[in-house]
């Protein structure tokens, strides 16, 4: 088969593919296919596959982990930027 002179990601992926790349293993990724936070997959023949620009849009809308940094600002500014 003759290579493919434009290398690109395939938009097609396998469940351990598509869990591995939004970074989480594949058990977690089917209970965030069942509760809705990641996208339900296409079925194309007897194949099961999840389209990547739809996983990035469902990764896209997961909340972000809180780091500390907006509660720490927010608490300077009502507390006039005094320390406790």
């Amino acid at each position: 088969m003759k290579g493919d002179a434009i290398a690109y990601p395939p938009r097609g992926l396998s469940r351990d593919e598509a869990a591995r790349y939004v970074g989480v293993g594949s058990t977690l990724f089917e209970e965030m296919v069942v509760d809705g936070r990641m996208p339900r997959p296409k079925h194309v023949n007897g194949r099961i596959i999840w389209d990547r620009v739809a996983l990035d849009i469902a990764f896209t809308a997961l909340p972000d982990k809180n780091s500390g940094l907006q509660e720490l600002l927010e608490r300077s500014k009502r507390d006039g930027g005094q320390k406790r």
